[in-house]
């Protein structure tokens, strides 16, 4: 058992709920194709510049977190992504 912090309603909460590294893996793998599967909305200029880099941070953070392997170890959550050239 974890205690997790959550917010509900503004309020930061501890929760005693089970943590799975798994179930987080799959969360930033869903966020990476929403984040490739998004439109880009009505905007031009500057600010049209700005959505897209910020798409593509989005992805290549959320893939790479996708791409992790995570692991609880003594309490702290470990992430190893492996950057070497394929």
């Amino acid at each position: 058992m974890l205690a997790i912090l959550c917010i509900q309603d503004n309020l930061l909460t501890m929760s005693n709920t089970e943590f799975s590294p798994e179930e987080m893996i799959k969360r930033f793998q869903a966020r990476a194709r929403a984040v490739k599967a998004r439109g880009i909305p009505p905007v031009e200029g500057p600010e049209r510049q700005r959505f897209i880099q910020q798409a593509k941070d989005d992805y290549m953070d959320f893939a790479m977190l996708g791409d992790a392997n995570a692991s609880l170890e003594d309490g702290i959550l470990v992430f190893r992504i492996d950057l070497r050239p394929n």
